[in-house]
């Protein structure tokens, strides 16, 4: 592995992890390098190999090209045991050396280590959300630099796949089963992250970012967004939830519907339904929507919306109702 490390070095691909380059991003993570080494190590034997076949093609089209009808042509060998076991050995060698970084990067990418601070993700259309140990869920994931992070990651409806570049990790999020990554960013910064699953019309949307911070700064964020609700007004509180949550993903505060309906002017408000019946848009009708949301589908939405159930307590759906509210008045 020393002479490999001195290739990759020679190659110009033993930078340093902060260190970006022509075909990759930032290196975010500890494991960035690794990847581009392995992508780097593939991609200058293929231009290598390219060059050296385009070269051969071109130099035999010159030279050995008939120049007469009358030139008779010597008759070329029809075995070589030392050219075959060079076109055999060699590539089966660097196939091999391929193989196992590419193994040993799996692996790598797979298996945590023990001590890791774990954070749940949730996708769904079209959101990201991320729910720390003490029970605060974020549209954004909140980190320590110099920390091993480990996710666990599922689906509330169709395929994601969760992708941040600068980290080199990407993970499909699929319905029924729980995936994992883990990362560490040895420095502060804010990375962009991405569903690299075409998901439905809001894919493009489903963006979030990562936020690392120094270990003390990161502690303070965490005491200053732990009991937030029993610390804000109500409805501030529940604008934190609906951001926090996703809602305004598919909902908006000023009065344009998008996926969902507005929360401008929705609370006192007749509903019409799909089915044709009305229905005043009061506590329980809000609470309804965000628990059983394929129950009274409003007319001109798509029951798209995934269930809340078991993911807002009762508290938190209080203070986003009173949110809707504040925006009704």
């Amino acid at each position: 592995m020393n002479l490999l490390s001195t290739l990759f070095t020679r190659l110009g691909m033993g930078l340093p992890a902060s260190a970006g380059g022509f075909w990759m991003p930032e290196r975010g993570s500890s494991v960035a390098t690794g990847v581009d080494q392995v992508f780097g190590f593939i991609l200058w034997i293929a231009l290598f190999f390219f060059v050296l076949v385009v070269g051969l093609m071109v130099i035999f089209v010159l030279r050995y090209h008939r120049r007469d009808e009358e030139e008779v042509v010597e008759a070329s060998p029809h075995h070589s045991t030392s050219l075959e076991l060079t076109w055999s050995i060699i590539p089966l060698i660097i196939v091999c050396v391929i193989f196992y970084l590419g193994f040993k990067g799996f692996m790598n990418l797979n298996v945590a280590p023990r001590d890791a601070y774990e954070v749940l993700v949730t996708g769904q259309k079209w959101a990201w959300e991320f729910t720390y140990p003490n029970g605060y869920a974020d549209k954004d994931l909140h980190v320590p630099a110099g920390a091993t992070v480990r996710l666990v990651m599922r689906s509330e409806d169709v395929i994601h796949s969760f992708y941040v570049p600068d980290f080199r990790i990407k993970r499909d999020v699929v319905p029924g089963r729980y995936t994992k990554a883990w990362f560490t960013a040895p420095a502060p910064g804010e990375h962009r992250i991405l569903c690299a699953e075409f998901c439905g019309t809001g894919h493009s949307d489903m963006l979030a970012t990562v936020y690392v911070h120094e270990p003390a700064d990161f502690q303070a964020w965490m005491a200053g967004v732990a009991g937030f609700i029993d610390k804000l007004p109500p409805a501030e509180a529940g604008e934190r939830i609906s951001q926090g949550k996703g809602c305004m993903v598919c909902h908006t505060a000023d009065g344009k519907p998008l996926v969902g309906p507005t929360y401008k002017g929705l609370f006192g408000s007749t509903r019409i339904l799909t089915d044709g019946s009305e229905v005043v848009a009061d506590e329980d009708y809000l609470r309804e929507s965000m628990l059983d949301p394929a129950a009274k589908v409003a007319a001109g939405f798509q029951p798209v919306m995934p269930t809340f159930q078991g993911r807002l307590s009762d508290k938190e759906i209080t203070v986003l109702i009173e949110y809707i509210k504040s925006l009704s008045e």
